[in-house]
């Protein structure tokens, strides 16, 4: 276990939804993975860009699933959003909330006076995702913009995973209120680095992994905040996005779920492994040899990063067959 990927580091920073669980249901192998890490008496975090729920109601979902937790180890956006208004803000001053009553609660819980009017004392608006959200809350939230009052955003995802796929999130309604106004919001959750830098100093970690599905909230959060990161492959994530990701968004260490944390840390590196061997032919990669799939994207998605070549050919059968089971192409297709 000593070159094991979780003994390296003092602090473990989850993502949940593609990571830890699937809506109702825990990602297999997960929960037994985070009891392994809490027995070897590692720090575990929850990092949520999820802005609707509580600490408390997000512990209590993940006991649910038989995975410890208690609300102190929970870190979301709306969290995010309230210490950076607190620190912005004098104390007392008004801030219309467009989210649920657990991002109200975080604005009270800074020291701050949460509303869901537009009046000429609003300092600043907070919108974190609630699906209750409509025009309403938004024309509030407009006129108070409007009128110069600070806007954060708790996150600017686009889309909410659910059972039935992909479905707007507070990106898309942050976007209405930003074609509306023509004002940009800060953002206190992932990509930024503040949600991350909080869930850390929780820990009282100086070394902790990011762990995420998602290369442009997880895995681009943990590059802002200066961490290392392990992408896993039970969400968002794709081999063909991976070959592709641009600098701002490429994890450290790929795995195929959260049981990766006990492998070797030096075979879950982004970088050229044994058995796999890849050649640049003009514009395409060239991949020869045999091994586990994933050690063939690791050492693809080395040599794609750093030529910016993202077509991909097989040099002989096992890679063929590798690429196939990655769902890549192997014919020197260009991913996309």
């Amino acid at each position: 276990m000593a070159d094991a990927l979780q003994a390296g580091y003092d602090a473990f920073l989850f993502d949940l939804d593609g990571t830890v669980y699937h809506g109702p249901r825990a990602i297999p192998g997960a929960a037994a993975a985070i009891r392994q890490l809490r027995d070897a008496g590692a720090p575990v975090r929850f990092v949520t860009n999820n802005a609707s729920k509580a600490p408390g109601a997000v512990a209590d979902q993940l006991r649910g699933l038989d995975i410890d937790a208690t609300p102190g180890e929970v870190s979301t956006s709306a969290q995010a959003a309230a210490k950076l208004l607190g620190e912005r803000l004098p104390g007392g001053a008004v801030v219309l909330v467009v989210g649920t009553a657990a991002l109200e609660a975080e604005v009270a819980d800074a020291g701050l006076a949460p509303v869901r009017h537009a009046g000429d004392g609003v300092a600043a608006v907070v919108q974190g995702h609630n699906p209750g959200t409509g025009w309403a809350d938004l024309a509030e939230a407009c006129v108070a913009i409007r009128a110069g009052a600070v806007w954060v955003a708790c996150n600017v995802d686009t889309t909410l995973p659910t059972e039935r796929g992909l479905l707007p999130g507070n990106g898309s309604m942050v976007a209405a209120l930003r074609t509306a106004t023509g004002a940009t919001p800060e953002v206190a959750g992932k990509p930024e680095a503040p949600l991350f830098h909080t869930a850390a100093g929780s820990a009282g970690a100086t070394r902790p992994l990011t762990v995420g599905d998602r290369l442009d909230t997880d895995i681009a959060g943990a590059v802002n905040a200066g961490m290392d990161s392990l992408c896993v492959l039970t969400g968002v994530a794709t081999p063909a996005t991976l070959l592709t990701a641009v600098p701002a968004e490429r994890p450290t260490y790929l795995g195929a779920d959260l049981g990766a944390l006990t492998e070797p840390a030096g075979e879950l590196r982004i970088a050229p492994q044994p058995g796999w061997h890849a050649q640049r032919d003009g514009d395409v990669l060239v991949a020869t040899g045999e091994g586990a799939p994933l050690a063939l994207l690791r050492t693809l998605c080395a040599l794609a990063w750093d030529t910016g070549v993202t077509a991909v050919r097989a040099g002989d059968e096992p890679a063929r067959r590798a690429l196939a089971e990655l769902g890549l192409p192997s014919g020197g297709e260009l991913i996309r």
